[in-house]
């Protein structure tokens, strides 16, 4: 059987930190920012911690 290939798409995405939690962005920080308060666009800034309940789908597209 053939390896798996990396999900490149994933792989920009996501990054791994030193104790090995995988982080991403958060979602609805692209456009249409003028109708955001200030707050949402705050709670939405900066990075979370990837779910453990998609922590084993996601380290298989990346390969780990």
């Amino acid at each position: 059987m053939p390896k798996m290939k990396t999900d490149k798409g994933a792989q920009k995405r996501i990054k791994i930190t030193g104790t090995g939690k995988m982080m991403r962005r958060k979602q609805n920080l692209n456009h249409i920012l003028e109708k955001k308060t200030s707050a949402r666009k705050r709670r939405l800034s900066g990075e979370t911690e990837i779910s453990s309940t998609q922590d084993k789908n996601i380290r298989k597209m990346l390969g780990i």
